[in-house]
């Protein structure tokens, strides 16, 4: 099918459509019309003043019926509404919020502590700046100069020597 062929067949679609819609509005229109001509007859108004007063009395009172009805009606849907939304409250509470399965997320102390407090406050959790520098010095051990160990020997034979006299 080629293009303008099918162009040419949505157009003819969419007017058919179009016309459709024009006779259903004339329908609904004639409809009310038939409807109000059937229920609502034309008010005599050939008469005295008395019968008109006593026809606006007549059409008052069932105007009067009619919004105690609207109001009753407004109320009970209202009542209604209460009661499906304390139900629906019920049912929630019967059945349990299901919790959701969370996430790890991996945060630095100082973002968490961002998140926490908002942006206005400065806090910094990183504990190693706070730290002094400690620079490692080598210790020097004494280390005996090692030497003859005859002499060592000697050493101690003259400490022993000094106690046994004594």
């Amino acid at each position: 099918m080629t293009s303008s062929r099918r162009h040419h067949l949505k157009s003819l679609i969419l007017s058919i459509a179009a016309n459709w819609l024009v006779q259903e509005k004339k329908d609904i229109v004639a409809a009310k019309e038939a409807y109000m001509a059937e229920h609502c007859p034309d008010p005599d108004t050939a008469g005295d003043q008395a019968a008109l007063m006593e026809a606006c009395k007549k059409l008052n009172a069932l105007l009067e019926k009619i919004d105690e009805e609207r109001y009753d009606l407004e109320a009970k849907v209202v009542k209604c509404d209460k009661e499906i939304e304390d139900l629906k409250i019920k049912v929630v509470d019967l059945v349990g919020v299901k919790k959701p399965a969370l996430k790890k997320v991996r945060m630095s102390a100082d973002s968490m502590l961002a998140a926490l407090l908002g942006s206005k406050h400065k806090v910094t959790m990183d504990l190693r700046s706070n730290l002094k520098q400690v620079k490692k010095e080598v210790k020097q051990e004494a280390t005996e100069e090692v030497g003859d160990w005859r002499k060592n020997i000697e050493d101690k034979a003259d400490r022993k020597k000094m106690f046994e006299t004594s």
